[in-house]
């Protein structure tokens, strides 16, 4: 199972070394991090010549968060709050181009910058970058058969903190009306044969037998606190 992890820093050299770590895949985020438009360049630039997978997380489901980005050539773009099939249909729309969707002809990375075969690089356009939705209210629980009807999606992503903040049990993983809506959710995407994600960071076992294909384990800020704790109680001879 491909197993990835969170960079929200703006330093590239916090992907490069995730990428170095040996993940699977790097998930550098736009929403939640302190990425500008260079800096989200720099971050897909950091994983070349490295065996990690790039996926970029827009701020929002919009045309343009996606435009500012995609000509960077991510492997995959990840789109939060998705809430139903229109907004589906727009996300898959701003990565596709004419006449599948919308995206504008501006060939840059993807393209070597002008040096790559073009017809080689507009047919893999038609499928790449994948296209990751992300499910995290349950309102788009409500509406997933509809989302998972829309032609173009590649992957469904659950953020189970979300979703269960939208329930009004925020962090209450194992409450049994939450742990439903990921039952019911994990089962429809498995069996509309779209590829199905997590970001997690505990009951790895669980979301296996849920039929997840793919996690994101950790952020680097977690990270970077859990590895400062873990040092410190081995001198101190403390726990935290």
């Amino acid at each position: 199972m491909p197993i990835g992890a969170v960079v929200t820093f703006a330093d590239p050299a916090v992907t490069e070394l995730t990428a170095e770590a040996g993940f699977d895949f790097v998930w550098i985020d736009g929403e939640h991090g302190e990425m500008d438009r260079f800096s989200a360049m720099c971050h897909l630039m950091a994983v070349k010549g490295t065996d990690c997978a790039s996926f970029y997380r827009v701020p929002a489901c919009d045309h343009t968060e996606i435009k500012r980005v995609i000509d960077f050539a991510p492997a995959a773009i990840v789109v939060p709050m998705v809430m139903n099939a229109d907004d589906a249909r727009r996300a898959v729309a701003a990565c596709r181009y004419p006449p599948e969707g919308n995206r504008g002809c501006g060939f840059r990375r993807g393209l070597a910058y002008g040096a790559g075969d073009f017809a080689e690089y507009w047919e893999a356009s038609k499928e790449d970058p994948l296209v990751i939705i992300q499910l995290e209210h349950i309102e788009a629980v409500r509406n997933l058969d509809a989302i998972l009807a829309v032609p173009g999606i590649g992957a469904i992503l659950i953020g189970p903190y979300d979703l269960s903040a939208s329930m009004g049990k925020e962090g209450q993983w194992h409450d049994p009306e939450v742990a439903a809506a990921y039952d019911e959710s994990c089962r429809k995407v498995r069996a509309a044969g779209i590829l199905l994600g997590v970001y997690t960071e505990c009951d790895f076992d669980v979301w296996r037998r849920r039929g997840v294909q793919f996690m994101a384990i950790k952020n680097d800020t977690n990270a970077l606190l859990l590895g400062y704790q873990t040092m410190l109680g081995r001198v101190k001879g403390v726990s935290f």
